[in-house]
């Protein structure tokens, strides 16, 4: 037996649908009473929210369960350990066996964390990794209180099975929310203080309720009193349907921000990954959205040395990156997950051929993310102001383009502000204010 609770710490790693959950889990034990703690080492339950894309996932959630518990132990104080998400999902009952951890807990089954943790409490085993037919989200409570940007889930899963990906395998079958369920959610959410929302799903272009796609979905979202901006992430190329790249040219609340992962820009290793589009493919495709919104801002997701990349194919990586001039990207090498069938490859790319590929990779993203950051100097936009820069006075906020821009200012926190794009850094902006703040 172990006292029930009361104080909790979420920790949340990985994917913006990670930071959600993570959000709505301190939303239960907040329910149930618990309040939050600043840190792991003085909560009585500490919830780590795992992500199982990164290499060595599993050992650095074992590592992180012995420093919270040497941190504890420095206080005198053994906390509740409750272990969730995709790590939780693919390791299940092996978790409690080696970390001896009170709760585990999978992505489709963490509604019922409250019972979970009253089971260990009470010593019994607390164990949930079923992926149920039913929705987790009509169990959750209603959002109270948010910041002035939200994220609201609308689709989980996917079906796309990508060779070198554990999602299928951790987060499920694609499923779409209710049409009514999220824009329910949505206007809770512009009621508890949001007024930019992003839409988040593995595959979140899927979305799809009874013939609804997710441009119909946006289009009545942006009728939402108070709801200034919409986001969408993470999109599949082969899910990007016209009707949603035409929402980019025509609803003025959808920002011109799109977060299109590639991957590779050989169609031979596409293939390998199972992507099912081509190099060609993804460049005509990013044709026809600027087409709509020529000052789209363009985000993607690398992979770099996966198996079978030879010098040529990752060349045509860095040709797509020089023909697509993206504004921000993510680059990673490339590093096997069990059960995936790409673990089984064997014509691997040696660690220190990854290593300079990738510096390679990055180098040249981060050379347009300057170039692109440059190019705005002088334009003029409204910044949703989020938080409280390191600085007297000094409000930081992002732009249209999700850039991160520093203002100085007596601005409030969910201000929206005119201001003048006036410097630019590799990472962020500099803006002025030029107008008052937006009603």
């Amino acid at each position: 037996m172990k006292p029930t609770p009361q104080t909790y710490h979420v920790k949340s790693f990985g994917c913006q649908m990670n930071v959600y959950d993570g959000e709505r889990m301190a939303e239960l034990m907040a329910a149930q009473g618990m309040t939050p703690a600043a840190d792991a080492a003085g909560a009585d339950l500490v919830v780590l929210n795992t992500c199982h894309i990164r290499e060595r996932a599993t050992e650095k959630v074992y590592s992180d369960i012995g420093r919270i518990r040497k941190d504890a132990g420095k206080q005198g104080r053994t906390p509740m350990i409750a272990i969730a998400g995709c790590v939780a999902q693919a390791e299940g009952a092996e978790i409690v066996a080696r970390a001896k951890v009170d709760v585990v807990v999978g992505p489709q089954a963490y509604h019922n964390l409250p019972a979970l943790v009253a089971q260990a409490a009470a010593g019994e085993a607390a164990l949930d990794t079923d992926m149920p037919l039913e929705s987790k989200f009509g169990k959750l409570p209603v959002r109270r209180k948010v910041g002035p940007s939200a994220f609201l889930t609308v689709q989980e899963g996917c079906d796309k099975f990508c060779t070198y990906c554990v999602v299928p395998y951790t987060r499920g079958a694609e499923i779409s929310r209710p049409f009514a369920a999220i824009v329910d959610e949505a206007k809770a959410l512009v009621d508890a203080g949001a007024r930019e929302i992003t839409l988040l799903g593995q595959n979140v272009n899927a979305w799809d309720d009874d013939g609804r796609g997710l441009h119909d979905l946006i289009r009545t979202l942006d009728r939402i009193e108070g709801l200034a901006r919409i986001r969408y992430t993470t999109s599949h190329p082969n899910d990007m349907r016209q009707g949603l790249i035409d929402a980019h040219g025509d609803v003025e609340s959808l920002m011109p921000f799109l977060h299109l992962p590639v991957q590779s820009g050989s169609t031979r290793i596409l293939k390998a990954m199972n992507r099912s589009h081509g190099r060609d493919d993804y460049l005509r495709l990013m044709d026809r959205v600027r087409a709509v919104r020529p000052d789209i801002a363009l985000s993607g997701d690398f992979i770099v040395g996966f198996p079978g990349e030879t010098e040529a194919y990752f060349a045509d990586t860095l040709s797509l990156v020089d023909a697509m001039g993206y504004a921000q990207a993510f680059s990673f090498k490339y590093s096997p997950r069990p059960g995936t069938p790409a673990a089984t490859m064997t014509d691997d790319v040696p660690e220190a051929v990854m290593d300079e590929r990738l510096q390679r990779l990055q180098a040249a993203l981060g050379r347009d993310q300057q170039a692109f950051n440059r190019a705005s100097i002088g334009r003029t936009c409204t910044v949703l102001v989020e938080r409280r820069g390191k600085l007297p006075d000094q409000m930081l906020g992002k732009s249209p383009w999700l850039q991160s821009v520093h203002l100085m200012g007596d601005h409030a926190i969910g201000d929206l502000v005119e201001v003048e794009l006036a410097a630019a850094g590799p990472l962020s902006m500099t803006g002025v204010a030029r107008m008052p703040v937006a009603a």
